[in-house]
Order: structure tokens, then sequence, then C-alpha cells
């Protein structure tokens, strides 16, 4: 067996390349990832700015967003020597190169957002489902 799991053996053709894809895909388009990186692109951004602005994102979460997408080259964390330690995250360039499909895809959603809903809840009266009032639009 062989595949993005992690398992060993041959990729087919092209399965390496897919693979490496959907890593950054899933990483870029992460839960958190577009709202982290759309306000690191405006310019450097402190951990509590980042908190207010990524509404719904525990300080968990954040640290580990945040850590990956430092991993992954997206994000570069500066330290600052003062007491307390200051720390800011800035977009690095290949992280900038996303920036303007970030916002259209942020703003297609926000446009979206009510026809989506409208949506959802023909789907479920169709189907019999109860509708979960805190799922995210």
């Amino acid at each position: 067996m062989s595949g993005c799991d992690g398992t060993a053996g041959p990729f087919a053709p092209g399965q390496a390349k897919a693979c490496t894809v959907r890593e950054v895909l899933d990483r870029v388009g992460g839960k958190w990832s577009i709202g982290i990186l759309v306000a690191a692109s405006r310019g450097p951004v402190r951990f509590t700015e980042l908190e207010r602005c990524v509404e719904g994102i525990s300080r968990r979460m954040l640290t580990l967003t945040l850590r990956n997408l430092e991993r992954d080259g997206l994000l570069r964390r500066t330290v600052y020597p003062t007491v307390p330690p200051k720390v800011e995250y800035t977009a690095t360039p290949i992280a900038l190169e996303l920036y303007e499909s970030l916002v259209a895809l942020t703003d297609w959603a926000d446009r979206h957002r009510g026809a989506i809903a409208a949506a959802r809840a023909a789907y479920d009266r169709e189907h019999g489902r109860v509708a979960n009032a805190t799922e995210p639009v």
C-alpha cells in the first residue's frame, strides 16, 4: 500500500505530486489558516491581534496553526528581546503570492453566505434532516 497517509511503498505516476499539492492545499485552506494568512499579509501581526481577528479560534489551535504555517514557510516568526517578549508574525513572499486569491475566496464566501444557507435549509427540508443552527455557513 502507498499513499499520502505516510504508508510505505512505490507511488503511482503523478501520485507523489498529487499528494504534495493536496498537503499544501489542506494547510492553506485549513479552517483557521485563511484568516491568519490574510491578517499576516497586511503586515506584522501579534498573537493577541490574531486571537481577536480570527473569530472562534482557541489559543491552542492558534498556536498549532501558526507553528504549522511557519514550518511550511508561509509565516515568519520574529521574537524581539523585550520584557515581556514581543512576537510578530509576517507573511513570507510565498504567502504574499496567495493574498489576492485568499481575499477573493473570502469575498466570494461573504457574497454567497445567504444563498448557501438557503440551499442547506432546502436540502435539509427535502431530506428530512434537522437543521443544525450552530453549523457555520
